[in-house]
């Protein structure tokens, strides 16, 4: 049997979501690879367990996004009447940005290689991104024709301001991997064989901390996002009456005084 075209690992309270149909670059379309993504990012959502996620690519990319040769078949949906279109991206491609937007746990992608279309979206819909030498971007779809029908506008901008992700969202070039440091696209960028290690690195000071109050931050940052001060403010402080009730607080400020290592177990 043929492996599945998502791979999930937990360890130490980390999940590592594997794209993974190396020898087709994982695309994310013609494949099952929407349904896998959803189910894992379920997974790790449902796990008290995980406290941070790795999302990569099996060698040698990260993501070529959609499958252009499904996109040119007269019989896909992509030729159907623009309803039968339209729905094909809502109950399809559009559940992926909302299943990562909901995490309650944050998400780091490790980019091993291209990043292209959606693929490159993918990687922006995470919280941080770490990125290989061998790693490239780009928002592509004006080359095709078409626009971010998956919401990498939304992300794109957020993540680099408006200029920034114009200018990569009109020209449609691809972008390396120390321009897209200097862009601000990436956290750092590593030599290949060191990627996962990286990565694993950063979620491990991440898993370190009280696990709920990781995911309360998380969705304190969410709000941030839409919400006005006053409004923001509100919410800020019915969470942190939540977290001074919690025992990992509690162990926290035990650690501290007695100037040793806090045990958080979750709650």
């Amino acid at each position: 049997m043929s492996e599945p075209v998502v791979l999930i690992e937990v360890a130490n309270r980390i999940a590592t979501v594997t794209l993974n149909e190396p020898g087709r670059r994982n695309p994310v379309t013609g494949n099952g690879m929407i349904s896998g993504l959803l189910d894992a990012f379920d997974q790790a959502q449902r796990n008290a367990e995980v406290s941070v996620m790795i999302l990569t690519g099996a060698d040698p990319a990260f993501c070529a996004g959609g499958d252009i040769k499904e996109m040119a078949d007269r019989e896909s949906v992509f030729r159907k009447d623009p309803l039968a279109v339209a729905d094909s991206y809502t109950n399809g491609i559009q559940r992926v940005p909302l299943a990562l937007y909901n995490l309650d746990i944050p998400t780091i992608a490790a980019v091993n290689g291209p990043a292209v279309g959606a693929g490159c979206d993918l990687a922006m819909m995470c919280d941080m991104r770490v990125a290989s030498e061998r790693a490239k971007f780009g928002e592509v779809f004006l080359n095709l024709g078409i626009i971010p029908g998956d919401a990498g506008s939304w992300f794109l901008l957020r993540r680099l301001g408006y200029q920034k992700a114009a200018e990569l969202t009109f020209t449609g070039r691809m972008v390396g991997s120390e321009e897209a440091l200097e862009l601000g696209m990436v956290l750092e960028v590593v030599p290949h064989g060191d990627l996962m290690a990286r990565a694993r690195e950063r979620a491990a000071v991440i898993a370190a901390k009280p696990p709920r109050v990781v995911r309360v931050a998380k969705r304190l940052m969410r709000n941030a996002e839409r919400m006005d001060l006053p409004d923001f403010l509100n919410t800020a402080a019915a969470y942190q009456a939540l977290m001074h009730h919690t025992k990992d607080h509690h162990e926290a400020l035990a650690a501290f005084l007695e100037k040793r290592n806090p045990m958080f177990l979750g709650n």
